[in-house]
Order: C-alpha cells, then structure tokens, then sequence
C-alpha cells in the first residue's frame, strides 16, 4: 500500500530532525532543531517582534509564538515591551543565546553540507522539490486541490 504524502513527510522530518538533535547532542549542545529559524532570524543582534521572527524565518506566528515562548523559558531570548506599543512584545538573543551562536554556525554548516550530500545523491535535489512543492501550495492550496478533486469524483459518480 503506497503511503500517503503527510505520512512520506512526517516519516521525513522525523529522520531529518532526529538526525539534526543527534548532532546538537553530540557536539554538547542543549538545543533543538526547531529554534534554528528564530535563532537566524535574531543572530544579526537587531530586536524583533514575534511577527517580523515569523516573517524573517517563513514560519506561522503561531508556530513563531509558541517556539519564542520555549526559548525564554530555556534562557536563549529575553523580551521586553516595544518602545511605540507596551503591549507588543520585542524579542532578542540573551547572552546564552549569543554565546551559543559560534558552535551553531558550526553545527549549521555541517547540517547544510549533509543536506547537500542528500541532494547529490537523488536524482532531483530535495530542497528544490521542497520550494517547487511550496510554490505550487502558495498558487493553489492543498485544500483547494481537494475541493476541486472531490467535485471531480462526485460528478464522475453521479
């Protein structure tokens, strides 16, 4: 029985990230895959709102949201209220979060140079069937690909 696609791409990220947290382990690093986006998106030094994080790193604000709040609690950011809004919060690297970021660019650089490899070994690069797949999602999404089908299979049917 052929597997359906979120099953392939679940089972995907599951071999990707823990490959990646094996390696943080390894190099003696207390860090999970997940903050990398935030933590780019914050290395330069500059403040930013959980939006402008979700905005720089391609990720929902929630799923920017909930990744920020772990990552104070874990002491690698620190926030304060923003200077034209109390009400909205800013967000930056603590100075763990910054002592942290000369062994991630390491890790990082042997992260990408993996991804490379897996590229080189199939026969369409990965990462460019990713963006392929994420442009077409973004022309047409995959709900409405199902609507569209579903109308297709009932008029078929009928």
């Amino acid at each position: 029985m052929r597997q359906g696609l979120g099953t392939q791409l679940r089972h995907l990220i599951d071999l990707l990230d823990g490959a990646v947290s094996a390696a943080y382990d390894e190099a003696g690093i207390d860090y999970r895959p997940r903050y990398t986006p935030v933590m780019r998106a914050l290395e330069g030094g500059q403040p930013h709102t959980v939006s402008q994080i979700a905005e720089a790193a391609g990720i929902t604000q929630p799923a920017a949201t909930q990744t920020v709040a772990l990552m104070i609690k874990e002491g690698l950011l620190e926030s304060s209220p923003g200077v034209r809004d109390a009400r909205q919060k800013v967000v930056r690297l603590s100075a763990r979060g910054r002592d942290l970021l000369p062994q991630l660019h390491l890790c990082w650089q042997a992260t990408r140079a993996a991804a490379d490899s897996l590229d080189g070994d199939l026969p369409y690069p990965l990462s460019e069937a990713l963006a392929a797949a994420i442009a077409a999602l973004q022309h047409q999404p995959f709900g409405a690909r199902i609507r569209k089908a579903r109308a297709a299979i009932t008029k078929e049917t009928s």
